[in-house]
């Protein structure tokens, strides 16, 4: 069934688009062949923090993660779902629907998905990692509790020594908000408190305190598996000895599973040259017990994160809500390669505990990554796809499929609008603000292509892209151009053979970051250097 669209001339163009986004809900969801339930569903978005595209189980890993393979084998698997290659824009993006580069740490000139579906009697929640400037219960939240900064202490966040417990090691003094209060030094009394299962414990608590028949958005935002590596001593046990073969058997048997299970084929998905830091071979025995560590606490740290999932989804179940909630759960950006080294507190634990504070290193974030190469903070793939699984049993009718339409974060503020028949920008301070640019995800849930009449687009630091059909044009030194339809893993550089299509994405690419940011690329980038050198002189001479 189509809805032709004939605008009247006799009333407003908001009102008329309101009207209009109704009637398209009302016809997708009367439809025969439809996706979609006719009551409005609960929406779960669950974004972990650093996790590569390989990680979890039903994407070709062997950590543990039965709670999320479940939903894979009732549900979608997105292969071409992209974040920002960075923590702080993927999160602005995920919230607002717009382009980083529209907004900034504030998220200012936009709304929120808070905003847009707290009007249309929506309960909205948000447990986790922030990493903005702001509280969310000012942006269209009814409840927030969690870590405002970009990483923390998974054990003591604050790191005020606890009784009988050593100093811990932590990045920075971490801000927490609690009870709508920052906290700036957040050392909870309990010894067994820890990150991952409080996010947890603090939204189930509030879902069975709001059990009143209305709707819910619950954004569930793990700090796990971002650095420091912190996991219990259960967790970590279970991965003993899956390691000691090293990088290589590790990244060649992921890939092998993702083979096997259709996520991609050999042909057009080659794998990527490996990039090890150090050859496992090459590696010392001593060497060799670090790197294994560091991979059986990364992977424990993803299987609590299974565990608390299964703990959500038992009390959907238990309050019949599990049938009509939409859960999203996807990774902020690819593996991370970073190895930052100064730590305030204690750093001489063991590792895992409180007063350590490791890295997973790029060896292993290499393996995460897997089929793709580069990570966290590029814009090739291992930095911004991202694994994606859609379930809802009411709404998406297809069981273990995968979805190979390229996306992006972008999408999920339309996708959350269309499903709860919400109008942008709802309760946004400032209400005259663009649209946002992403499309709706919703066709997807049936089966049809998503209509995207504009590419996609990336920019972080030295990093860019531009994503037009099947062809990536890509830079970190220099412009790099691949057809992904035949070469997933840009393996095969085209810029030489096709300079003419290079030359027309770039000059897409620079418009685009103009009308973001309202100034040239060159203009920005030469405005950065200069401020990035002005406080390296002020430091300096402190």
């Amino acid at each position: 069934m189509d809805v032709v669209e004939k605008r009247p001339h006799c009333i407003n163009l908001v009102v008329y688009e309101v009207f209009m986004r109704f009637i398209r809900l009302f016809v997708v969801l009367s439809a025969a062949s439809a996706c979609l339930a006719a009551e409005r569903p609960n929406i779960l978005v669950v974004m972990v923090d650093d996790m590569g595209f390989s990680d979890v189980g039903c994407y070709g890993g062997e950590i543990r993660t039965p709670n999320l393979d479940n939903l894979a084998e009732n549900g979608i698997r997105y292969t071409a779902m992209h974040n920002t290659a960075k923590c702080y824009p993927s999160r602005a993006s995920l919230m607002t629907g717009v382009y980083f580069q529209r907004t900034d740490r504030e998220f200012s000139n936009t709304a929120t998905i808070g905003e847009v579906l707290r009007p249309v009697g929506y309960h909205t929640f948000w447990s986790g990692k922030h990493h903005a400037k702001f509280i969310p219960t000012t942006r269209g939240f009814d409840r927030f509790y969690g870590l405002v900064g970009g990483a923390c202490n998974f054990w003591n966040p604050g790191g005020t020594p606890r009784p009988g417990e050593t100093e811990a090691a932590r990045k920075s003094s971490a801000s927490w908000v609690v009870d709508g209060e920052f906290q700036k030094d957040y050392s909870p009394q309990d010894k067994n408190w820890y990150a991952t299962d409080a996010i947890t414990d603090t939204a189930l608590k509030w879902l069975k305190e709001t059990d009143d028949g209305k709707p819910f958005f619950l954004y569930l935002a793990y700090t796990a598996p971002h650095y420091p590596l912190h996991a219990w001593p259960e967790d970590i046990a279970k991965y003993k000895g899956i390691y000691d073969g090293g990088y290589d058997a590790i990244r060649e048997a992921r890939y092998k599973r993702q083979l096997e299970m259709g996520l991609f084929d050999a042909e057009t998905a080659p794998l990527s040259e490996a990039t090890p830091k150090v050859p496992w071979n090459e590696l010392s025995p001593e060497e060799k017990k670090k790197e294994i560590r560091r991979m059986e606490i990364y992977a424990a740290m993803i299987d609590r994160v299974d565990q608390n999932l299964g703990r959500v989804f038992d009390h959907l179940k238990a309050t019949g809500k599990f049938e009509n909630t939409l859960v999203l759960f996807l990774s902020d950006n690819g593996a991370c390669a970073q190895q930052p080294t100064k730590f305030k507190g204690d750093t001489s634990g063991e590792m895992g505990g409180v007063n350590s504070f490791p890295t997973v290193g790029p060896s292993w974030a290499n393996v995460s990554n897997t089929p793709f190469r580069f990570y966290k903070q590029d814009s090739y793939e291992g930095g911004i796809n991202t694994p994606m699984i859609a379930h809802w049993p009411k709404g998406i009718r297809q069981q273990g499929v995968f979805c190979r339409e390229a996306c992006h974060l972008i999408d999920l503020m339309p996708t959350c609008m269309e499903l709860a028949a919400a109008a942008y920008p709802g309760e946004s301070p400032t209400p005259d603000v663009k649209p946002p640019d992403g499309v709706s995800l919703v066709p997807t849930f049936s089966g049809d292509v998503l209509k995207r009449a504009k590419p996609l687009f990336w920019e972080f630091g030295g990093g860019a892209a531009v994503q037009e059909g099947r062809m990536k044009l890509v830079r970190k030194k220099k412009w790099e151009l691949y057809d992904l339809s035949k070469d997933r893993t840009e393996t095969v550089n085209l810029a030489f053979q096709r300079p003419e299509l290079a030359a027309k994405m770039e000059a897409d690419w620079n418009a685009w970051f103009t009308e973001c940011s309202g100034e040239d690329f060159a203009d920005a980038k030469a405005r950065r250097e200069a401020a990035k050198k002005a406080k390296k002189k002020r430091k300096g001479g402190a």
